[in-house]
């Protein structure tokens, strides 16, 4: 089951300050792009988060975006927000991860994976052996069927 915990569960994103992340040890983040930092289907941000997006650029935390959606997708918004891109990640499996590590030089031992799905995002990060931060998805409504369908199982074994 360890496979399936976060090390950390946060509500949003934006709730990761500077502070919080030296407090554990974290000075690169694995962004997942879908219902972590943006309404699955939108093209931008919200002001909030792209807020929270410049204080971790400004702070010099390495940032990429590690993502299951398709390069000609996540590019172009990647790009948009001036973030580095692993897409497709292929996750759970963690070569996304490591990918996106190797490409930025991001230390393993001070690298997070942030997300919103456990079968995804943080059984990724826990194959890859980094950090996992699980945070509540952003209008899960709007999600396509094929996620919709794996919350349930999510939301059972997160609560074991």
């Amino acid at each position: 089951m360890k496979l399936f915990r976060p090390h950390y569960r946060l509500e949003t994103v934006t709730q990761l300050t500077v502070e919080r992340l030296e407090d554990w040890g974290i000075r690169s983040l694995l962004l997942d792009v879908d219902s972590t930092l943006k309404y699955y289907g939108a093209k931008e941000l919200t002001v909030k988060v792209a807020a929270w997006l410049e204080t971790m650029k400004l702070s010099g935390v390495g940032l990429c975006i590690v993502s299951n959606g398709a390069a000609r997708r996540i590019g172009p918004f990647a790009e948009s927000i001036g973030v580095p891109f692993v897409a497709p990640a292929l996750k759970p499996f963690p070569y996304g991860c490591r990918k996106a590590m190797r490409q930025m030089n991001f230390d393993p031992q001070t690298t997070a994976m942030v997300g919103d799905q456990l079968f995804a995002d943080i059984v990724a990060a826990r194959l890859a052996g980094i950090t996992a931060i699980l945070v509540e998805p952003i209008s899960p409504e709007l999600e396509p069927l094929w996620t919709r369908m794996k919350r349930p199982f999510e939301k059972m074994i997160n609560e074991k």
